[in-house]
């Protein structure tokens, strides 16, 4: 794995976070606990700051950046960034699942207990409002999210990433 400090800022990590060998993680950024990054995913706070809540997991091979001087990263609790997804200059609350290859940028909002299917592409600036379910290029709201998606899920795979990084701690 790659930890590096740059510009006199240096990664922080709250307890019990998985970092897996290959992955990099520079700047300024904040973990809080139970975080994991997987391989090849890179968290890039060169630019501007990233903050991770507790719970969060940034699966294989997403990038997690920022927006020079303009557009900080903020990542909320229990929040899923899934294999090769783009999550750039944004505010994430908690209980958010971003799917597969899915790609965020600046400026969005995606309130809590949210989904963004994956693939989709939330353009600059949108504001996906709690409990919905965004799909599409660009993305639009689809359905409401049902309990049984969020407990299902959402929940289900913020849960399941802080087991799996448990298997790679001895």
């Amino acid at each position: 794995m790659i930890i590096k400090e740059l510009n006199g800022n240096k990664p922080q990590f709250g307890q019990n976070c998985f970092l897996a060998e290959n992955c990099v993680v520079v700047g300024e950024v904040t973990m809080s606990d139970d975080c994991s990054v997987w391989y090849n995913a890179v968290i890039r706070g060169d630019v501007h700051r990233i903050t991770m809540g507790n719970k969060v997991n940034i699966q294989d091979g997403a990038v997690v950046h920022a927006t020079y001087q303009k557009s900080p990263t903020t990542i909320g609790n229990s929040v899923s960034v899934g294999h090769n997804a783009i999550v750039h200059g944004c505010t994430i609350h908690d209980n958010v699942l971003i799917g597969m290859g899915a790609i965020v940028m600046d400026d969005c909002v995606l309130e809590s207990n949210c989904i963004i299917a994956a693939g989709a592409v939330v353009t600059k600036g949108t504001i996906v409002k709690s409990g919905s379910v965004y799909a599409g290029t660009p993305a639009k709201k689809i359905k409401d999210l049902s309990e049984e998606l969020l407990k299902g899920e959402v929940n289900r795979i913020a849960d399941a990433y802080v087991k799996y990084a448990g298997w790679y701690k001895d």
